[in-house]
């Protein structure tokens, strides 16, 4: 690999991804997923459960609805709703970021949502519709978390704070010192409320869907985005970056909108609208090894390696590659800076992407069903899950990984060869 090639990759991408890793906005963004994600795997799971394959024919179609009712509640208080989990994560962690009281900033970013939507459904006041708690009001939450934690830390930098006297227990007084921040931070979000309802868009709601979410969960549905996506978590993980956590502070919103379609559509039993979702990245190219597809390394490792180290590597690797952890692949084989396995490790997750994408397009495999299966479910397992319980998405993810082996095989050989010269040249 030209070695120029190599320093113009490296100076041009470094900088930007150190630049990404290390925002607050976007650490923040990311961290409020993970806040969210338990709760999102629970409803997840409830979820494949009340649609186990078969069940409907197996019972009685009385029985089955009463089944399904008893388990909605499970999905319907998480999964339905998870954009409060992920704001309250995000104001969370950014004021916790900025040393204050992290608690606060959570709850007031909550706060300050409910004060902007809208508490009328079908002529009745009073009543909030779940999916503005969803993936729908995804981006006004998250638009929402970073303003009311900026403006709280602001208003608390500028000490407008009632201090309580000496021998006051802790929490009263850290209650009346987050008092006056919170009131001037929620009384912004009323007037923007008050302003935006005489304004053509009517609610903030409006305003972002129509102006911001819907032209870029467009364009984050579309296969050339989601391919350059796949590509910068390749390369960045080249670089010895987290890809994933890099480009899905950037995706993950749009791509978990996507995915609250589908579920939505799969528990109407109706056509799925998206094939690209959070699901459609998490199983069909995360979840079979990891990053890169890497258990098809490690079995390819089993079927042509001879080198000690490989064959030590791969022993290793396996029990962990089974379950999605692929750091001993990344860090063992290496793969960071390795030019030699720079192409297979860059065009088999374009290639796969490609596959899955015509196969659901095609209609031979289903679309993910908007399930957020656990990413350490192993590989065929995992595709099944992701499709709603079809056996054809089981049978994709074999599929690909036999494409991933082949795309491997000669750099792996290469590899492999010269690990195995240089061992025996120490050995004599």
């Amino acid at each position: 690999m030209n070695s120029k090639f190599m320093n113009f990759l490296e100076n041009m991408l470094l900088p930007i991804a150190d630049k990404l890793n290390n925002n607050r906005y976007l650490s923040a963004l990311r961290d409020g997923f993970m806040v969210a994600l338990p709760l999102i795997i629970f409803g997840s799971i409830f979820v494949v459960i009340a649609n186990f394959p078969f069940l409907d024919k197996m019972i009685s179609e009385e029985a089955f609805t009463a089944y399904q009712n008893a388990l909605g509640p499970a999905s319907a208080a998480t999964l339905s709703i998870m954009g409060v989990f992920v704001m309250i994560g995000i104001g969370y962690k950014l004021t916790e970021h900025y040393g204050g009281e992290a608690i606060y900033g959570g709850v007031v970013a909550l706060a300050a949502f409910l004060i902007m939507t809208p508490q009328v459904l079908d002529g009745v006041s009073g009543v909030i519709p779940t999916s503005v708690l969803g993936a729908e009001g995804m981006f006004l939450g998250i638009f929402t978390a970073f303003i009311s934690a900026e403006l709280y830390r602001y208003f608390v930098k500028k000490d407008w704070t009632i201090k309580m006297p000496a021998g006051v227990p802790g929490a009263v007084s850290r209650s009346f010192s987050a008092l006056i921040p919170i009131t001037l931070t929620l009384t912004v979000f009323l007037l923007i409320r008050i302003i935006f309802s005489y304004t053509g868009f009517e609610t903030v709601q409006n305003f972002i869907y129509s102006v911001i979410q819907q032209p870029l969960t467009v364009l984050g549905s579309g296969l050339p985005a989601t391919i350059i996506a796949v590509l910068l978590i390749q390369v960045f993980w080249f670089f010895g970056l987290h890809g994933q956590i890099i480009v899905n502070s950037v995706f993950d919103p749009i791509w978990y909108a996507l995915n609250d379609q589908n579920l939505s559509a799969f528990q109407a039993g109706t056509e799925l609208p998206n094939i690209i979702t959070k699901q459609f990245i998490d199983s069909f190219l995360v979840g079979m090894g990891g990053s890169g597809m890497t258990l098809a390394v490690i079995i390819l490792i089993f079927m042509i390696g001879k080198s000690r180290q490989l064959k030590e590597l791969g022993k290793l690797g396996a029990p962990a590659g089974l379950f999605n952890v692929n750091e001993p692949i990344i860090f063992g084989l290496p793969i960071i800076m390795n030019p030699l396995i720079l192409i297979p490790w860059l065009v088999a997750p374009v290639v796969v992407t490609l596959i899955t994408y015509f196969a659901m397009y095609s209609g031979i495999v289903p679309p993910p069903a908007g399930v957020i299966v656990p990413w350490t479910t192993p590989p065929i397992l995992n595709g099944f899950l992701a499709t709603g319980n079809a056996w054809q998405g089981g049978v994709l993810q074999a599929f690909n990984l036999l494409v991933v082996i082949v795309i491997w095989w000669p750099f792996l050989k290469i590899l492999d060869k010269n690990y195995y010269e240089t061992e025996r040249k120490e050995a004599s």
